[in-house]
């Protein structure tokens, strides 16, 4: 993997943070179905301009039926971490879903036949270690919001590390384009008919905040789709890892959000794993 595609999903991952972040914003003041429904539909609104600028080839047969069968675990995904989201802290949730990754590299043995080893079993281990040392205080106090946020973002990390698979496959054959097309408006007209029971009026302000989500999506998703092309999946996992940063500094200065230390403690755990993987 060299420099430029690890900068593209360095990058791709800071734009979806703050996108995280606005949606986290938006989840204070809309019903979540409204919110999440209104993040995909601006995010298909950017995706075809950028499609109009761009004129890639036509999708081919298998990558529309590739992309299509996306569609429902990216609606998972995504509604499954930004409620997350609303009831835990940004920086959390995020390190929730480094899991992901660690999933990310196991789905890639066993799907794409790329090379699994030791290594790999052992970020396993030092995830689940992070996991468990993160969410700890979170366990003392039955089955709360929190507690469910964490369920929620377990299970995003599952589905985000097939999704990610699947991304490879049909990434390697189609324009980055095509697929945040996909990944954004086919959520969009699936989610049209449950959001339309909870709409909710919106001002000029919350329509530039979504469009503005829209906008971080696609441009995240675009430079992170073209990384994805470029390496393997269990070399890029890693760099997931780099959210924890911008999450923290957002949370703190927009959300007065401060992380628990353990929190950071289990991130270390989960980021030895990472160099585990990544490491030659």
């Amino acid at each position: 993997m060299n420099l430029n595609t690890a900068l593209r999903a360095v990058f791709g991952i800071a734009l979806l943070t703050a996108m995280d972040a606005v949606i986290k914003a938006q989840m204070q003041q809309h019903p979540f179905l409204l919110a999440l429904f209104m993040r995909f539909a601006a995010g298909g609104l950017c995706a075809l301009v950028v499609l109009a600028f761009l004129r890639p080839a036509f999708p081919t047969h298998a990558s529309l039926i590739g992309n299509s069968l996306r569609v429902p675990v990216v609606i998972l995904t995504a509604g499954s971490f930004f409620y997350s989201v609303s009831v835990l802290p940004l920086a959390e949730a995020l390190t929730l879903s480094f899991l992901a990754p660690v999933f990310v590299a196991l789905l890639g043995a066993l799907i794409l036949k790329e090379r699994l080893d030791g290594r790999i079993l052992q970020a396993l281990g030092f995830g689940l270690a992070g996991m468990l040392v993160m969410v700890w205080p979170r366990l003392q106090g039955g089955v709360t919001g929190a507690e469910l946020g964490v369920a929620a973002a377990l299970f995003s990390a599952i589905s985000y590390a097939f999704n990610l698979i699947l991304l490879r496959r049909i990434a390697v054959k189609e324009h980055p384009a095509i697929i945040v097309l996909f990944q954004n408006a086919g959520p969009a007209l699936c989610l049209a008919w449950p959001a339309y029971f909870v709409f909710q009026p919106m001002n000029g302000s919350d329509l530039l905040a979504y469009l503005g989500a829209g906008a971080l999506g696609v441009a995240g998703h675009l430079s992170l789709t073209s990384a994805f092309a470029r390496a393997p999946a269990s070399r890029l996992a890693p760099i997931e890892y780099t959210a924890l940063v911008w999450a923290s500094l957002l949370g703190w200065s927009v959300f007065g959000e401060v992380p628990l230390w353990t929190t950071f403690a289990g991130a270390v755990l989960i980021v030895c794993g990472a160099f585990a993987v990544s490491r030659r």
